[in-house]
């Protein structure tokens, strides 16, 4: 009965406007300061104290001087729900500087019978009733729903385990009990001094005792809130997790988080890349900056996902100039827009249009003064350049020609294509453009009559998390829309890294090359794209059906490989490949055509591709291209 009247009534506070609880709070404060006084006094003469007639007005007096100084100190704005050791302070502070303001009024007007004691007493006391009545009242605010409302709340939230008690787990902690988003109901943490421990009102348990956890509270989530942990530490951590029928989320890395803040909004889904268990490397900085630092700069295919990427780490090198080049205006338009939220002194300069179109390339370079190229402009996506083969020779091997020529007319340093591992022993059109994309730049670069001055370097590497056309963007949709997660082969393997990391090696191996080399990047070990799609599906908090649980959730679809799609992609041709400065980049010796014969098999390659001859296209490729051995049969839908 007792706890519905308190519930009943902290409900008519919270509903009252602002400016009534505001007032409430000063009628509060003002007993609470005539109180003190008079508290003050008796306890200096230790008896019940009654003013006389000359000192009945200091008792007036006292919260006509406080009232004003707290109202100036914010006592007022602070929400009592939110009151924190920030406000508790200002009350400390504010009591003192009113005690002695109190004290130097009353001294000057010569008030008899007033121990000088009692101004300290009276500070303490003050402090005490103003600084207890928030506290309290924030208990109160807080601890007012009734157990019925508890239940409902707790049906309503769901529960999520802590892994990692740290710093940012008791912060994550407090920011759940306050939203009412999620209901964190325990840690776990290795830390074995820990164990059995409160913090922020939830136990701390062992990894060993989660099952028993997750069956004790219903639980379905876990977040880590270990953002600063290695890498490849988070990889174990997750697989430690992955036997468990629980959806893993995770914070970002500290470097992320706002000066230590953490809000709700920083969970995130786990990573891929932590499933990598990929360490990054430390750049080089002589070569990040060699190419790009007080240099006019363009990157050509700015829109897409390498390209963008590309943008955003050569910004923070300080060019002089960035050209971003990009033939889709809607994705010019995003990366603009946000390349100039960041706030940087450095002039972006946005222009539509196509790598094919040589005299484009070439104002753009000479006006703006370019003195490094990024290529990133391609057609990339396997199935759709093996249907439109004609176009894919004409933007990926011909649009390289037409920057090329560009680049030489304009006299810019240096030219990096971004390649591909599919360029290698290609099984598709798309491999086999990159490849021949490649031989062109080697062509060029060995003859110094058709350049005298520019620097060619192609960089090849494999799949990157995230970027168009990858795999994990596509399961995250199969798995949020329930099934099934589409899978070309379980033999199907493939190299991955995060869209950060190529980018940065991609800038560090532009500046490294001497001209026509190929580099080749360290991707680490190969995955499984199979395996992949299970440990997404159970960090998901699903259960894989098949043949062993078929009750269970998402289902993985065999849908067979498709047009040039090969089982495992390779990053060299031959074996002639050496180290580099960096442990991450590797160059390659490649046969090379000499720009005299080039040129001529490109007259004839271009002659076929503007017919439209996509089997003479293709016979070209194949008798230059070293190992391409297509799949399937030309399928050029748009001749």
């Amino acid at each position: 009965m007792l706890h519905q009247k308190i519930t009943t009534l902290s409900n008519w506070f919270l509903s009252r406007s602002r400016s009534v609880k505001r007032l409430i709070t000063v009628a509060v404060d003002f007993v609470a300061i005539v109180l003190s006084l008079w508290l003050a006094f008796s306890l200096r003469y230790g008896e019940f104290y009654l003013p006389s007639e000359q000192q009945v007005w200091i008792f007036f007096l006292a919260p006509v001087v406080a009232i004003p100084l707290f109202i100036r100190a914010g006592l007022y704005r602070a929400i009592v729900r939110h009151l924190g050791m920030q406000a508790l302070w200002a009350v400390v502070k504010v009591t003192s500087f009113y005690a002695l303001i109190f004290a130097v009024i009353v001294l000057l007007a010569g008030v008899e019978q007033v121990p000088r004691t009692v101004y300290g007493i009276n500070a303490l006391i003050l402090m005490l009733f103003v600084g207890s009545s928030r506290l309290i009242a924030r208990w109160w605010f807080t601890n007012s729903i009734s157990s019925h409302e508890e239940q409902t709340v707790k049906r309503r939230i769901p529960p999520i385990i802590i892994y990692g008690a740290g710093a940012s787990g008791a912060q994550m902690v407090a920011a759940l009990k306050m939203s009412r988003q999620l209901r964190p109901v325990a840690f776990i943490d290795d830390d074995a001094s820990l164990h059995r421990q409160q913090i922020n009102g939830l136990t701390v348990y062992s990894f060993s005792e989660l099952a028993h956890v997750i069956e004790k509270f219903y639980v379905n989530d876990v977040l880590l809130a270990m953002p600063s942990i290695p890498r490849g530490q988070r990889n174990k951590l997750i697989s430690l997790l992955e036997p468990y029928p629980v959806h893993v989320r995770t914070l970002p890395s500290l470097m992320d988080l706002a000066e230590g803040k953490v809000s709700i909004s920083d969970i995130q889904e786990v990573d891929i890349a932590d499933l990598l268990g990929r360490e990054a490397v430390e750049p080089i900085q002589t070569l990040l900056h060699a190419n790009i630092t007080d240099k006019a700069v363009i990157v050509t295919g700015a829109g897409g996902s390498i390209g963008s990427e590309l943008c955003r780490q050569i910004l923070k090198l300080k060019p002089t100039r960035l050209v971003l080049y990009e033939l889709n205006e809607f994705g010019l338009y995003a990366i603009e827009k946000e390349l100039d939220s960041l706030g940087m002194d450095i002039s972006i300069i946005p222009v539509l249009g196509s790598v094919v179109n040589q005299s484009r390339v070439e104002a753009i370079c000479r006006r703006f003064e370019i003195n490094t190229i990024y290529h990133a402009a391609a057609y990339k996506h396997v199935p759709m350049v093996e249907k439109n083969t004609t176009e894919g020779v004409r933007n990926n091997v011909f649009g390289t020609l037409s920057c090329a020529k560009a680049a030489i007319a304009s006299n810019v340093e240096t030219f990096v294509l971004i390649s591909t591992d599919k360029a290698v022993r290609p099984t598709n059109t798309m491999g086999a453009t990159k490849r021949f994309a490649e031989l062109v730049l080697q062509g060029l670069a060995g003859d110094k009559t058709a350049n005298p001055c520019t620097r060619f370097t192609m960089v090849r590497f494999g799949n990157v998390l995230g970027s168009s056309g990858s795999v994990v963007p596509l399961f995250r949709e199969q798995i949020a829309k329930g099934g099934p997660v589409t899978v070309t082969d379980s033999r199907i393997i493939r190299y991955f890294m995060t869209i950060p990391e190529a980018a940065e090696l991609v800038i560090q191996a532009g500046a490294m090359g001497q001209g026509g080399d190929v580099f080749v990047l360290d991707m680490g070990e190969p995955i499984r794209i199979v395996d992949l799609a299970k440990r997404m599906i159970h960090l998901s908090g699903f259960v894989e059906k098949d043949e062993q649980q078929p009750e269970g959730d998402i289902e993985i679809s065999y849908t067979g490989l498709r047009p040039g799609e090969k089982l495992y992609e390779e990053l060299l041709i031959g074996d002639n490949v050496s180290d580099t400065e960096h442990q991450k980049i590797m160059r390659a010796e490649e046969k090379v055509i000499s720009w005299m014969d080039l040129s001529t098999i490109l007259q004839q390659l271009e002659g076929a591709n503007e017919l439209g001859d996509s089997q003479k296209v293709r016979n070209i490729l194949m008798t230059h291209v070293d190992g391409f051995k297509p799949q399937c049969d030309v399928e050029d839908w748009l001749k």
